[in-house]
């Protein structure tokens, strides 16, 4: 029995499949404390029996690297009560005998898109999410890439776009990409929702600004094959192609994998990114 967990900021998706990705039954609801959460999850899994095997696909930060005192914990998450939970410790209490593969929910849509979605057949690619938060996920050479932690996409720094003197809402550095670009910051920026918004917005300019700008970092650092864009606010209309045209032309002719189009492109799994990328973690 394979099971996969992906847990959201705001929903969890607890699943039953194959090693392959292929989800047999889901549930999905909303998360709330960690105890409740996982008690919740724990249930739903031992319903339906022992699991050999359990992926977990996580919001972050959370420690992913195996033999450190950090491993399977949420680290400094502003979400409340979560910083120092124990996700691995927990299901081991539950499931002693199945065995664990923690990754972060972006790293396992990643994997997920490079396997069976957007980006099948390719062993060097990103996965980005805009959504509450910014996130990216990034397998290189058909591994997925974490060191001291994992990737934090979201908290690097980028150009202004002409003219903004936003002041950004991310917590701990203010105007970094997630401080500029999230969900949150188009609310508080515009005084309206992105899915409020009206296409001809000019929201949605300074939006790929940030983004390709962001992009443009991971071809530098990374140089991905295809830049997978996920997420509640790349859902705006003609996102990706704007995108990649901004990008084109700030990149200046220099990356080579720009070539490669479509370059920047929507997640052919949608919503089941996350959770398939959980069973195939399980899998590993």
């Amino acid at each position: 029995m394979i099971a996969g967990i992906e847990l959201g900021g705001s929903k969890t998706v607890v699943a039953i499949g194959t090693a392959e990705g292929q989800v047999h039954e889901e549930w999905r609801f909303p998360t709330s404390s960690p105890a409740e959460t996982f008690q919740q999850a724990i249930s739903w899994i031992a319903e339906r029996g022992t699991p050999e095997s359990i992926g977990i696909a996580a919001f972050g930060p959370v420690g992913v690297v195996r033999g450190r005192d950090s491993y399977g914990k949420l680290l400094a998450t502003p979400k409340p009560g979560w910083a120092d939970f124990s996700i691995i410790g927990t299901l081991q209490a539950a499931f002693p005998q199945a065995r664990l593969t923690l990754e972060t929910d972006v790293n396992a849509a990643a994997l997920a898109e490079a396997r069976l979605g957007a980006a099948r057949g390719l062993d060097d690619i990103a996965y980005i999410t805009i959504g509450t938060g910014i996130g990216a996920g990034i397998l290189s050479g058909g591994r997925l890439i974490h060191g001291a932690l994992h990737s934090e996409f979201g908290h690097i720094k980028v150009p202004r776009a002409p003219k903004d003197s936003f002041e950004g809402v991310c917590s701990f550095h203010g105007d970094c990409l997630e401080g500029l670009a999230s969900g949150p910051s188009i609310a508080k920026r515009w005084g309206l929702a992105a899915a409020d918004l009206p296409a001809d917005h000019p929201a949605w300019a300074m939006e790929t600004w940030y983004i390709a700008h962001g992009i443009l970092s991971l071809l530098g650092i990374a140089s991905p094959s295809r830049v997978i864009v996920g997420g509640g606010v790349s859902q705006a209309e003609n996102f990706h192609q704007h995108t990649e045209q901004l990008l084109h032309s700030i990149a200046a002719g220099y990356f080579a994998p720009l070539e490669a189009t479509p370059y920047v492109v929507a997640p052919l799994l949608g919503q089941q990114a996350g959770i398939k990328g959980a069973l195939l973690l399980a899998g590993i």
